[in-house]
């Protein structure tokens, strides 16, 4: 018989710890050590007949060759397209987003288009009642959709009822309020979040039906539970945004079947969320070409270019110690440019508040973003505006230099799309001659000035200029 183990795991980190404590060792979390009983011994799956069996399946697989894996299309542009083309049979999803970002909203979106395809598709809700799901599908005109729904929290339960009825498509929504009666601890502990997931990944990956996992996140903006959970899966994307903004991202973190870092956008409406085909032009609708403040970045979110206004504003400040407030970007990487601006240009932000906005409720982290903003800083701080034609792009370095940025090409391919007439650069970027864009390479962040100063007019490549008068 099975002896039963107490140990104290950490409810933010996973770690195990043999006593109580007050603080985890590991993450320096207070009070997150929960008591979980476990039994101890080897599991009953170990043997030398099931060992055999899978040796002789793979052998069987490894017969058929390789083919091309076929993938179920939503019909949903966006979504298709940072799943890497569709879904593949067994893979297994994990979801997260802020509460009210609308992660329910896109999968009873994502599922009906699916079960319109002749798919068959559960719907599970672990938190809602099933009139609230039924609500929800009359309001995105989606009742008509032949999906089955269920409310249920216990795994066992769910695998022999999908055992008894095969699907296609499982999604449970969500994986904190699962429980497994084989282990004795609460719903949404690390243990019962680890262990349920587990469960619900094996028997989905052995009947070949596609998972999907709504996952919680913490304060910090992660998914809550053990960070196990996202090796398990295998795909993490993440649904971002503002609520105060129309525009979602569903971001991939981690794809086995395509590329991540790609992005799709949509828009929320009356009707749910609308994918958002052209989201450069979109981004930049709302944007007054002739303010101060304001400069275009073409920057590249996975494989997909992307134009998106850069807004500065800088003002006297009322008080000894003034503000640096960013949103979208990076507070550190903010610093770093303003030093630069004031020890290489000569520029002064020291007395000045410092406002820094990246219009759409887009957050940008790659440092390409940085001429786009020494752009948008020089122009708040001078009041000169910036070509409202031109879009910028590259690194800089802190001795002011400007680096070159990978995939020039696409960017400088999108600005021409959208009719943008000159592009600011690294000048030992290889780009390939654009007929409709103007290359401005810059060497160092100094010739932002000159640029400013002459409207957008001079000549490439920019030498290294003075100070604005």
């Amino acid at each position: 018989m099975a002896k039963s183990k107490t140990s104290y795991v950490c409810q933010n980190c996973g770690a195990v710890a043999p006593r109580w404590a007050g603080k985890c060792d590991s993450c320096n979390a207070w009070n997150s050590l929960v008591a979980e009983v476990a039994e101890s011994g080897p599991p009953k799956s170990l043997g030398a007949t099931k060992t055999r069996g899978a040796v002789l399946e793979l052998a069987g697989l490894q017969s058929q060759g390789s083919k091309d894996i076929a993938r179920a299309t939503t019909g949903i542009g966006e979504f298709d397209r940072v799943t890497g083309g569709g879904l593949v049979a067994g893979c297994a999803i994990l979801l997260g987003g802020d509460p009210g970002i609308g992660k329910s909203t896109l999968l009873l979106q994502v599922v009906c288009a699916l079960a319109q395809k002749n798919m068959r598709c559960v719907y599970i809700s672990c938190e809602e009642a099933l009139y609230q799901v039924l609500l929800r599908a009359q309001r995105l005109d989606l009742a008509s959709a032949p999906v089955a729904l269920a409310s249920a929290t216990n795994v066992r339960d769910i695998l022999s009822t999908i055992d008894q009825n095969p699907c296609d498509v499982l999604i449970i929504d969500s994986i904190q309020t699962m429980y497994a009666d084989t282990v004795d601890s609460a719903p949404g502990t690390v243990t019962q979040v680890r262990t349920a997931a587990q469960e619900l990944i094996r028997a989905c990956k052995k009947s070949g039906t596609a998972l999907f996992l709504v996952g919680h996140v913490t304060k910090d903006g992660q998914i809550a539970g053990p960070r196990v959970l996202e090796h398990m899966v295998d795909t993490v994307l993440y649904f971002e945004g503002d609520r105060g903004h129309q525009f979602r991202i569903l971001r991939t973190v981690k794809n086995r079947f395509g590329p991540t870092d790609e992005i799709g956008v949509f828009e929320m409406g009356a009707m749910g969320l609308s994918p958002v085909a052209n989201p450069s032009a979109l981004f930049l609708s709302e944007r007054n070409a002739h303010v101060t403040g304001s400069a275009v970045f073409a920057g590249l979110e996975g494989t997909r270019p992307l134009l998106v206004e850069v807004q500065a504003l800088v003002a006297p400040a009322p008080y000894g110690a003034p503000r640096r407030a960013v949103v979208g970007w990076d507070t550190n990487r903010l610093a770093m440019i303003l030093a630069v601006l004031e020890s290489r240009c000569g520029l002064q932000f020291s007395g000045s508040e410092v406002y820094l906005n990246m219009a759409g409720g887009l957050k940008i982290t790659e440092p390409a973003a940085d001429l786009a903003v020494a752009a948008a800083l020089i122009s708040a701080l001078t009041n000169k505006p910036v070509p409202h034609d031109m879009v910028f792009f590259g690194e800089v370095g802190l001795s002011g230099e400007v680096r070159p940025v990978a995939q020039p090409d696409a960017r400088v391919k999108e600005a021409g799309k959208l009719g943008f007439a000159a592009c600011a650069l690294a000048a030992t970027s290889k780009v390939t001659r654009h007929d409709s864009v103007d290359f401005h390479k810059l060497d160092h962040v100094d010739s932002l000035i000159e640029i400013l100063r002459n409207g957008g007019v001079a000549q490439p490549p920019i030498a290294k200029a003075g100070k604005l008068a």
